[in-house]
Protein backbone atom coordinates (compact mmCIF):
# COMPACT_ATOMS: atom_id res chain seq x y z
CA UNK A 1 0.00 0.00 0.00
CA UNK A 2 1.27 3.48 -0.93
CA UNK A 3 1.96 5.72 2.07
CA UNK A 4 2.12 9.53 2.03
CA UNK A 5 5.49 11.02 2.99
CA UNK A 6 5.71 11.84 6.68
CA UNK A 7 6.16 15.60 6.05
CA UNK A 8 3.09 15.71 3.81
CA UNK A 9 1.06 13.80 6.41
CA UNK A 10 2.08 16.29 9.08
CA UNK A 11 1.18 19.21 6.83
CA UNK A 12 -2.25 17.76 6.04
CA UNK A 13 -2.84 17.10 9.74
CA UNK A 14 -2.02 20.74 10.57
CA UNK A 15 -4.36 22.02 7.87
CA UNK A 16 -7.18 19.75 9.01
CA UNK A 17 -6.62 20.70 12.65
CA UNK A 18 -6.61 24.42 11.80
CA UNK A 19 -9.75 24.05 9.69
CA UNK A 20 -11.53 22.19 12.47
CA UNK A 21 -10.42 24.82 14.96
CA UNK A 22 -11.71 27.67 12.81
CA UNK A 23 -15.01 25.88 12.31
CA UNK A 24 -15.33 25.26 16.04
CA UNK A 25 -14.47 28.82 17.05
CA UNK A 26 -17.65 30.82 16.87
CA UNK A 27 -17.57 34.54 16.21
CA UNK A 28 -20.63 36.01 17.86
CA UNK A 29 -21.73 39.63 18.14
CA UNK A 30 -23.75 41.62 20.67
CA UNK A 31 -24.71 45.07 19.39
CA UNK A 32 -26.17 47.08 22.29
CA UNK A 33 -27.90 50.31 21.20
CA UNK A 34 -29.17 52.63 23.91
CA UNK A 35 -31.72 55.31 23.06
CA UNK A 36 -30.54 58.93 23.54
CA UNK A 37 -27.48 58.12 25.68
CA UNK A 38 -24.64 60.59 26.06
CA UNK A 39 -21.35 60.56 27.99
CA UNK A 40 -23.05 60.00 31.35
CA UNK A 41 -20.71 57.08 32.04
CA UNK A 42 -18.02 56.73 34.68
CA UNK A 43 -15.49 55.48 32.15
CA UNK A 44 -15.84 58.81 30.32
CA UNK A 45 -15.11 60.77 33.49
CA UNK A 46 -18.62 61.31 34.84
CA UNK A 47 -18.36 61.31 38.64
CA UNK A 48 -22.12 61.06 39.22
CA UNK A 49 -23.03 58.15 36.94
CA UNK A 50 -23.45 54.65 38.32
CA UNK A 51 -22.15 52.59 35.43
CA UNK A 52 -20.23 49.54 36.63
CA UNK A 53 -21.25 47.48 33.59
CA UNK A 54 -20.07 50.01 31.03
CA UNK A 55 -17.00 50.79 33.11
CA UNK A 56 -16.05 47.13 32.95
CA UNK A 57 -16.69 47.04 29.21
CA UNK A 58 -14.33 50.00 28.77
CA UNK A 59 -11.72 48.46 31.11
CA UNK A 60 -11.67 45.29 29.00
CA UNK A 61 -12.04 46.90 25.60
CA UNK A 62 -11.55 50.14 23.69
CA UNK A 63 -13.26 53.45 24.39
CA UNK A 64 -13.70 55.87 21.48
CA UNK A 65 -13.78 59.59 22.24
CA UNK A 66 -14.56 60.81 18.70
CA UNK A 67 -17.34 58.50 17.53
CA UNK A 68 -20.24 60.10 15.67
CA UNK A 69 -23.83 59.28 14.91
CA UNK A 70 -24.28 60.40 11.32
CA UNK A 71 -27.83 61.58 12.03
CA UNK A 72 -29.21 62.62 15.42
CA UNK A 73 -32.59 60.96 15.11
CA UNK A 74 -33.53 57.51 16.41
CA UNK A 75 -34.99 55.73 13.39
CA UNK A 76 -32.78 57.23 10.69
CA UNK A 77 -29.70 56.56 12.83
CA UNK A 78 -30.64 52.92 13.29
CA UNK A 79 -30.96 52.53 9.53
CA UNK A 80 -27.37 53.76 9.20
CA UNK A 81 -26.17 51.41 11.93
CA UNK A 82 -27.80 48.41 10.29
CA UNK A 83 -26.93 49.21 6.66
CA UNK A 84 -23.48 50.81 6.67
CA UNK A 85 -24.94 53.55 4.43
CA UNK A 86 -25.85 57.19 5.00
CA UNK A 87 -29.60 57.73 5.39
CA UNK A 88 -29.74 60.05 2.37
CA UNK A 89 -28.66 57.07 0.24
CA UNK A 90 -31.14 54.57 1.69
CA UNK A 91 -34.20 56.86 1.69
CA UNK A 92 -34.69 56.43 5.44
CA UNK A 93 -34.66 60.20 6.02
CA UNK A 94 -36.42 60.30 9.40
CA UNK A 95 -38.66 58.50 11.89
CA UNK A 96 -40.39 55.33 10.72
CA UNK A 97 -43.98 56.03 11.74
CA UNK A 98 -47.29 54.68 10.47
CA UNK A 99 -48.36 58.10 9.22
CA UNK A 100 -45.42 58.71 6.88
CA UNK A 101 -43.27 56.75 4.47
CA UNK A 102 -39.76 57.11 5.82
CA UNK A 103 -38.26 53.70 5.12
CA UNK A 104 -35.30 52.05 3.46
CA UNK A 105 -35.26 51.07 -0.21
CA UNK A 106 -35.91 47.40 -0.90
CA UNK A 107 -32.62 47.29 -2.80
CA UNK A 108 -30.55 47.89 0.35
CA UNK A 109 -28.89 44.78 1.80
CA UNK A 110 -28.57 45.30 5.58
CA UNK A 111 -26.31 43.63 8.11
CA UNK A 112 -28.74 40.87 9.03
CA UNK A 113 -29.11 39.71 5.43
CA UNK A 114 -25.34 39.44 5.00
CA UNK A 115 -25.10 37.46 8.25
CA UNK A 116 -28.07 35.28 7.36
CA UNK A 117 -26.40 34.20 4.13
CA UNK A 118 -23.25 33.39 6.11
CA UNK A 119 -25.14 30.99 8.40
CA UNK A 120 -25.78 33.23 11.40
CA UNK A 121 -28.85 33.21 13.58
CA UNK A 122 -30.08 36.72 14.33
CA UNK A 123 -32.23 38.10 17.11
CA UNK A 124 -33.80 41.47 17.93
CA UNK A 125 -34.72 42.31 21.52
CA UNK A 126 -36.20 45.67 22.52
CA UNK A 127 -36.74 48.75 20.40
CA UNK A 128 -36.84 48.11 16.65
CA UNK A 129 -37.82 51.43 14.96
CA UNK A 130 -36.77 50.44 11.44
CA UNK A 131 -38.64 50.09 8.18
CA UNK A 132 -39.51 48.10 6.25
CA UNK A 133 -39.50 44.93 8.28
CA UNK A 134 -38.90 42.68 5.28
CA UNK A 135 -35.60 44.49 4.67
CA UNK A 136 -34.43 44.67 8.29
CA UNK A 137 -35.61 41.21 9.20
CA UNK A 138 -34.38 39.03 12.07
CA UNK A 139 -34.82 35.31 12.50
CA UNK A 140 -36.13 35.85 16.06
CA UNK A 141 -37.82 38.64 18.01
CA UNK A 142 -37.57 37.72 21.69
CA UNK A 143 -39.70 40.37 23.41
CA UNK A 144 -42.36 38.26 25.05
CA UNK A 145 -43.08 38.45 28.77
CA UNK A 146 -40.76 41.37 29.62
CA UNK A 147 -42.48 43.46 32.29
CA UNK A 148 -41.90 47.09 31.42
CA UNK A 149 -40.78 46.16 27.92
CA UNK A 150 -37.64 47.77 26.57
CA UNK A 151 -37.22 49.93 29.69
CA UNK A 152 -36.41 46.77 31.63
CA UNK A 153 -32.92 45.93 30.31
CA UNK A 154 -32.32 43.15 32.85
CA UNK A 155 -35.59 41.51 31.84
CA UNK A 156 -34.50 41.87 28.22
CA UNK A 157 -31.18 40.23 29.08
CA UNK A 158 -32.97 37.23 30.63
CA UNK A 159 -34.80 36.74 27.32
CA UNK A 160 -31.45 37.00 25.56
CA UNK A 161 -30.07 34.28 27.82
CA UNK A 162 -32.84 31.89 26.82
CA UNK A 163 -32.21 32.59 23.16
CA UNK A 164 -28.42 32.22 23.41
CA UNK A 165 -28.84 28.92 25.27
CA UNK A 166 -31.03 27.40 22.56
CA UNK A 167 -29.80 24.14 21.07
CA UNK A 168 -28.31 25.73 17.99
CA UNK A 169 -24.67 25.47 16.92
CA UNK A 170 -24.76 28.46 14.58
CA UNK A 171 -22.94 31.66 15.55
CA UNK A 172 -25.25 34.42 16.72
CA UNK A 173 -25.90 38.13 16.25
CA UNK A 174 -27.90 39.82 19.01
CA UNK A 175 -29.38 43.28 18.38
CA UNK A 176 -30.18 44.53 21.88
CA UNK A 177 -31.92 47.92 22.03
CA UNK A 178 -33.28 49.65 25.11
CA UNK A 179 -35.83 52.47 25.09
CA UNK A 180 -33.86 54.10 27.91
CA UNK A 181 -32.80 56.79 28.51
CA UNK A 182 -35.31 58.25 26.00
CA UNK A 183 -38.06 60.36 27.54
CA UNK A 184 -41.19 58.38 28.28
CA UNK A 185 -44.63 58.86 29.75
CA UNK A 186 -44.90 62.45 28.56
CA UNK A 187 -42.59 65.48 28.30
CA UNK A 188 -40.11 65.74 31.14
CA UNK A 189 -40.70 62.17 32.26
CA UNK A 190 -37.84 59.71 31.91
CA UNK A 191 -40.05 56.90 33.22
CA UNK A 192 -38.47 57.10 36.67
CA UNK A 193 -41.71 56.39 38.55
CA UNK A 194 -40.40 57.74 41.87
CA UNK A 195 -43.81 57.56 43.51
CA UNK A 196 -44.91 54.16 42.26
CA UNK A 197 -43.93 50.56 42.62
CA UNK A 198 -41.06 49.62 40.36
CA UNK A 199 -42.62 48.46 37.04
CA UNK A 200 -39.33 46.80 36.07
CA UNK A 201 -39.01 43.97 38.61
CA UNK A 202 -35.66 42.61 37.34
CA UNK A 203 -34.04 46.04 37.07
CA UNK A 204 -33.23 47.92 40.26
CA UNK A 205 -34.30 51.51 40.83
CA UNK A 206 -31.36 53.75 41.67
CA UNK A 207 -32.39 57.34 42.35
CA UNK A 208 -30.26 60.44 41.83
CA UNK A 209 -30.54 63.81 43.55
CA UNK A 210 -30.90 67.05 41.57
CA UNK A 211 -28.41 68.80 43.84
CA UNK A 212 -25.75 66.24 42.87
CA UNK A 213 -26.03 66.94 39.14
CA UNK A 214 -23.15 68.53 37.24
CA UNK A 215 -24.83 70.49 34.46
CA UNK A 216 -22.86 70.28 31.18
CA UNK A 217 -21.87 73.51 29.49
CA UNK A 218 -24.32 73.02 26.64
CA UNK A 219 -27.29 73.27 29.05
CA UNK A 220 -28.38 76.13 31.33
CA UNK A 221 -27.58 75.64 35.01
CA UNK A 222 -31.14 75.79 36.42
CA UNK A 223 -33.16 73.79 38.90
CA UNK A 224 -35.41 72.43 36.15
CA UNK A 225 -32.42 71.11 34.26
CA UNK A 226 -30.97 69.49 37.39
CA UNK A 227 -34.28 67.77 38.14
CA UNK A 228 -34.51 66.40 34.61
CA UNK A 229 -30.90 65.27 34.68
CA UNK A 230 -31.55 63.36 37.92
CA UNK A 231 -34.33 61.44 36.17
CA UNK A 232 -32.15 60.96 33.10
CA UNK A 233 -29.28 59.47 35.13
CA UNK A 234 -31.69 56.97 36.62
CA UNK A 235 -32.69 55.84 33.13
CA UNK A 236 -29.00 55.63 32.14
CA UNK A 237 -28.38 53.41 35.15
CA UNK A 238 -31.07 51.01 33.97
CA UNK A 239 -29.21 50.74 30.67
CA UNK A 240 -26.01 49.95 32.53
CA UNK A 241 -27.69 47.15 34.47
CA UNK A 242 -28.60 45.57 31.14
CA UNK A 243 -24.97 45.74 30.02
CA UNK A 244 -23.84 44.16 33.28
CA UNK A 245 -26.35 41.31 33.06
CA UNK A 246 -25.46 40.58 29.43
CA UNK A 247 -21.82 40.33 30.49
CA UNK A 248 -22.76 37.76 33.14
CA UNK A 249 -24.79 35.78 30.61
CA UNK A 250 -21.90 35.65 28.15
CA UNK A 251 -19.66 34.38 30.98
CA UNK A 252 -22.23 31.82 32.12
CA UNK A 253 -22.66 30.45 28.60
CA UNK A 254 -18.94 30.41 27.81
CA UNK A 255 -19.31 33.03 25.07
CA UNK A 256 -17.40 35.95 26.56
CA UNK A 257 -14.25 34.83 24.74
CA UNK A 258 -15.85 34.46 21.32
CA UNK A 259 -18.16 37.47 21.24
CA UNK A 260 -17.62 41.00 19.98
CA UNK A 261 -19.52 43.36 22.30
CA UNK A 262 -20.33 46.87 21.00
CA UNK A 263 -22.12 49.54 23.02
CA UNK A 264 -23.31 52.89 21.73
CA UNK A 265 -26.39 55.08 21.29
CA UNK A 266 -28.50 56.12 18.33
CA UNK A 267 -28.13 59.84 19.09
CA UNK A 268 -27.39 62.22 21.94
CA UNK A 269 -29.31 63.03 25.15
CA UNK A 270 -32.99 64.06 24.84
CA UNK A 271 -32.40 67.71 25.66
CA UNK A 272 -32.48 70.82 23.45
CA UNK A 273 -29.04 71.35 21.97
CA UNK A 274 -28.29 67.63 21.73
CA UNK A 275 -30.76 65.18 20.16
CA UNK A 276 -31.96 66.22 16.66
CA UNK A 277 -28.86 68.44 16.30
CA UNK A 278 -25.52 67.67 14.70
CA UNK A 279 -23.84 69.81 17.33
CA UNK A 280 -21.37 67.82 19.44
CA UNK A 281 -23.81 66.79 22.24
CA UNK A 282 -26.20 65.33 19.65
CA UNK A 283 -23.69 63.50 17.46
CA UNK A 284 -20.45 62.84 19.38
CA UNK A 285 -21.41 59.84 21.51
CA UNK A 286 -20.03 57.06 23.71
CA UNK A 287 -18.75 54.08 21.78
CA UNK A 288 -17.14 51.13 23.55
CA UNK A 289 -15.96 47.89 21.95
CA UNK A 290 -14.73 44.72 23.61
CA UNK A 291 -12.95 42.40 21.16
CA UNK A 292 -12.47 38.90 22.63
CA UNK A 293 -8.93 38.60 21.22
CA UNK A 294 -7.81 42.09 22.14
CA UNK A 295 -4.24 42.22 23.44
CA UNK A 296 -4.28 45.76 24.83
CA UNK A 297 -7.27 46.30 27.09
CA UNK A 298 -8.57 49.46 28.68
CA UNK A 299 -7.65 51.40 25.56
CA UNK A 300 -8.78 54.91 24.66
CA UNK A 301 -8.59 56.00 21.03
CA UNK A 302 -9.22 59.31 19.32
CA UNK A 303 -9.90 57.64 15.98
CA UNK A 304 -12.79 59.41 14.25
CA UNK A 305 -15.48 56.90 13.30
CA UNK A 306 -19.17 57.12 12.48
CA UNK A 307 -22.12 54.76 12.47
CA UNK A 308 -21.62 53.72 8.82
CA UNK A 309 -18.51 51.90 10.12
CA UNK A 310 -20.48 49.55 12.37
CA UNK A 311 -21.81 47.10 9.78
CA UNK A 312 -18.45 46.75 7.91
CA UNK A 313 -16.69 46.18 11.24
CA UNK A 314 -19.09 43.45 12.36
CA UNK A 315 -18.79 41.68 9.01
CA UNK A 316 -15.00 41.96 9.22
CA UNK A 317 -15.00 40.38 12.68
CA UNK A 318 -17.30 37.58 11.52
CA UNK A 319 -15.17 36.90 8.47
CA UNK A 320 -18.11 37.60 6.18
CA UNK A 321 -17.42 39.09 2.75
CA UNK A 322 -20.54 40.71 1.30
CA UNK A 323 -21.68 39.03 -1.88
CA UNK A 324 -22.13 40.56 -5.29
CA UNK A 325 -25.36 42.33 -6.10
CA UNK A 326 -26.68 44.25 -9.09
CA UNK A 327 -25.84 47.96 -8.64
CA UNK A 328 -28.70 50.40 -8.11
CA UNK A 329 -29.72 53.17 -10.48
CA UNK A 330 -32.74 55.49 -10.52
CA UNK A 331 -35.77 54.05 -12.26
CA UNK A 332 -39.26 55.18 -13.10
CA UNK A 333 -41.14 57.22 -10.48
CA UNK A 334 -37.82 57.72 -8.68
CA UNK A 335 -37.83 54.10 -7.52
CA UNK A 336 -34.37 52.51 -7.60
CA UNK A 337 -33.80 49.54 -9.88
CA UNK A 338 -30.83 47.25 -10.33
CA UNK A 339 -28.68 46.76 -13.37
CA UNK A 340 -27.92 43.27 -14.59
CA UNK A 341 -24.17 43.26 -13.98
CA UNK A 342 -23.28 42.28 -10.42
CA UNK A 343 -20.63 44.09 -8.38
CA UNK A 344 -19.27 43.70 -4.87
CA UNK A 345 -21.56 45.35 -2.31
CA UNK A 346 -20.22 48.71 -1.18
CA UNK A 347 -20.62 50.54 2.15
CA UNK A 348 -20.05 54.17 3.06
CA UNK A 349 -18.09 53.08 6.14
CA UNK A 350 -15.07 50.87 6.79
CA UNK A 351 -13.97 48.40 9.45
CA UNK A 352 -12.22 49.91 12.45
CA UNK A 353 -10.91 46.55 13.71
CA UNK A 354 -7.36 47.24 12.43
CA UNK A 355 -7.04 50.34 14.65
CA UNK A 356 -8.88 49.06 17.72
CA UNK A 357 -5.66 49.00 19.77
CA UNK A 358 -4.19 52.29 18.51
CA UNK A 359 -4.51 55.51 20.48
CA UNK A 360 -3.84 57.89 17.57
CA UNK A 361 -4.14 55.96 14.29
CA UNK A 362 -3.13 57.63 11.04
CA UNK A 363 -5.87 58.25 8.51
CA UNK A 364 -8.71 58.34 11.05
CA UNK A 365 -9.19 62.06 11.67
CA UNK A 366 -12.10 62.99 9.40
CA UNK A 367 -15.72 62.07 8.78
CA UNK A 368 -19.03 63.26 7.31
CA UNK A 369 -22.51 63.42 8.85
CA UNK A 370 -25.96 63.69 7.28
CA UNK A 371 -29.25 64.62 8.96
CA UNK A 372 -32.48 65.50 7.14
CA UNK A 373 -35.57 64.91 9.32
CA UNK A 374 -36.47 63.94 12.86
CA UNK A 375 -40.24 63.80 13.00
CA UNK A 376 -42.10 64.23 9.70
CA UNK A 377 -42.72 67.90 10.59
CA UNK A 378 -39.05 68.54 11.38
CA UNK A 379 -37.43 69.14 8.01
CA UNK A 380 -34.03 70.68 8.63
CA UNK A 381 -31.32 69.08 6.47
CA UNK A 382 -27.78 69.45 7.75
CA UNK A 383 -24.54 68.07 6.37
CA UNK A 384 -21.27 68.08 8.32
CA UNK A 385 -17.59 67.70 7.50
CA UNK A 386 -15.13 67.07 10.34
CA UNK A 387 -11.39 67.14 9.76
CA UNK A 388 -8.93 67.29 12.61
CA UNK A 389 -9.99 70.05 14.99
CA UNK A 390 -12.42 71.71 12.59
CA UNK A 391 -16.09 71.07 11.97
CA UNK A 392 -18.22 72.58 9.20
CA UNK A 393 -22.02 72.50 9.43
CA UNK A 394 -24.00 73.19 6.24
CA UNK A 395 -27.52 74.24 7.27
CA UNK A 396 -29.19 73.58 3.94
CA UNK A 397 -32.58 74.99 5.00
CA UNK A 398 -31.07 77.90 6.89
CA UNK A 399 -33.93 80.18 5.76
CA UNK A 400 -36.23 78.23 8.08
CA UNK A 401 -36.30 78.50 11.88
CA UNK A 402 -34.86 75.40 13.49
CA UNK A 403 -37.77 73.06 14.41
CA UNK A 404 -37.93 71.64 17.94
CA UNK A 405 -38.93 68.03 18.57
CA UNK A 406 -42.31 67.89 20.27
CA UNK A 407 -41.01 66.27 23.48
CA UNK A 408 -37.98 68.55 23.72
CA UNK A 409 -40.10 71.65 23.16
CA UNK A 410 -42.49 70.62 25.95
CA UNK A 411 -39.71 69.64 28.36
CA UNK A 412 -39.31 71.58 31.62
CA UNK A 413 -35.76 72.39 30.50
CA UNK A 414 -36.91 74.32 27.41
CA UNK A 415 -40.16 75.69 28.77
CA UNK A 416 -38.46 77.14 31.85
CA UNK A 417 -36.06 79.04 29.58
CA UNK A 418 -38.96 80.42 27.56
CA UNK A 419 -41.02 81.40 30.61
CA UNK A 420 -38.07 83.24 32.12
CA UNK A 421 -37.49 84.88 28.75
CA UNK A 422 -33.87 83.78 28.92
CA UNK A 423 -31.60 85.18 26.24
CA UNK A 424 -29.12 82.30 26.25
CA UNK A 425 -29.28 78.52 26.28
CA UNK A 426 -25.95 76.86 26.95
CA UNK A 427 -23.31 78.33 24.64
CA UNK A 428 -25.77 80.08 22.31
CA UNK A 429 -28.49 82.67 22.45
CA UNK A 430 -31.95 81.21 21.96
CA UNK A 431 -32.30 83.38 18.86
CA UNK A 432 -29.12 81.96 17.32
CA UNK A 433 -30.16 78.42 18.25
CA UNK A 434 -33.45 78.80 16.38
CA UNK A 435 -32.14 80.96 13.50
CA UNK A 436 -29.00 79.45 12.05
CA UNK A 437 -26.70 80.72 9.31
CA UNK A 438 -26.00 78.78 6.15
CA UNK A 439 -22.56 77.75 7.38
CA UNK A 440 -21.14 77.21 10.83
CA UNK A 441 -17.43 76.55 11.36
CA UNK A 442 -15.99 75.59 14.72
CA UNK A 443 -12.68 74.59 16.24
CA UNK A 444 -14.08 71.78 18.37
CA UNK A 445 -10.78 71.25 20.19
CA UNK A 446 -10.84 74.81 21.59
CA UNK A 447 -14.61 75.30 21.48
CA UNK A 448 -16.14 71.83 22.09
CA UNK A 449 -19.71 73.10 22.54
CA UNK A 450 -19.64 75.31 19.44
CA UNK A 451 -20.15 78.74 20.94
CA UNK A 452 -18.02 80.73 18.45
CA UNK A 453 -18.87 80.47 14.75
CA UNK A 454 -15.72 81.11 12.69
CA UNK A 455 -17.43 81.01 9.28
CA UNK A 456 -17.36 84.80 8.85
CA UNK A 457 -13.93 85.32 10.40
CA UNK A 458 -11.46 86.43 7.66
CA UNK A 459 -8.70 84.34 9.24
CA UNK A 460 -10.60 81.12 8.59
CA UNK A 461 -11.84 81.60 5.02
CA UNK A 462 -9.29 79.16 3.56
CA UNK A 463 -10.34 76.46 6.03
CA UNK A 464 -14.00 77.21 5.33
CA UNK A 465 -13.52 76.86 1.57
CA UNK A 466 -11.46 73.68 1.97
CA UNK A 467 -14.14 71.95 4.05
CA UNK A 468 -16.94 73.21 1.79
CA UNK A 469 -15.26 71.64 -1.24
CA UNK A 470 -14.68 68.36 0.56
CA UNK A 471 -18.26 68.25 1.83
CA UNK A 472 -19.75 68.86 -1.61
CA UNK A 473 -17.47 66.23 -3.17
CA UNK A 474 -18.57 63.72 -0.54
CA UNK A 475 -22.23 64.52 -1.19
CA UNK A 476 -21.70 63.81 -4.89
CA UNK A 477 -19.84 60.59 -4.14
CA UNK A 478 -22.62 59.28 -1.88
CA UNK A 479 -25.40 60.42 -4.25
CA UNK A 480 -26.89 62.86 -1.79
CA UNK A 481 -29.98 64.50 -3.38
CA UNK A 482 -29.34 67.63 -1.32
CA UNK A 483 -26.02 68.23 -3.09
CA UNK A 484 -28.14 70.18 -5.57
CA UNK A 485 -28.49 72.96 -2.98
CA UNK A 486 -24.89 74.07 -3.59
CA UNK A 487 -26.01 75.24 -7.06
CA UNK A 488 -29.75 75.72 -6.80
CA UNK A 489 -29.77 78.18 -3.88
Amino acid sequence: MYQLPRVLCATLLCVLTLTASLEAAQKNVVLFIADDHGFQIGAYGDKVAKSSGLDRLAAEGTKFTRAYATTASCSASRSVIMSGLQNHATGHYGHAHGYNHFSTYQTVVPLTQHLDKAGYRTCSIGKYHLAPRDVYYFESYENGGIKGGSRNPVGMAENAAKWIKQDDDRPFFLYFCTSDPHRGGGPGNFANFNNRDNPYPETERNLFKPEDMNVPDWLPDTQEVKEELAEYYQACNRVDQGVQRLYEILEETGHLDDTLFIFTSDNGPPFPGAKTNLYQPGANLPFIVRHPDQQKRGMTTDAVINWTDITPTILDFCGVTPGKYPPVQPGENDQPIRRKNEVAYQFHGRSFLPILEQEHPDGWDSTFLSHTFHEITMYYPMRVAIEGDYKLIFNIAHQLPYPNASDLFASPTWQSALKREEKTFGQKTIYDYENRPRFELYNIAEDPYEGKNLALDPKYQDKLKELQEKLQAWQKETRDPWELKWRYE
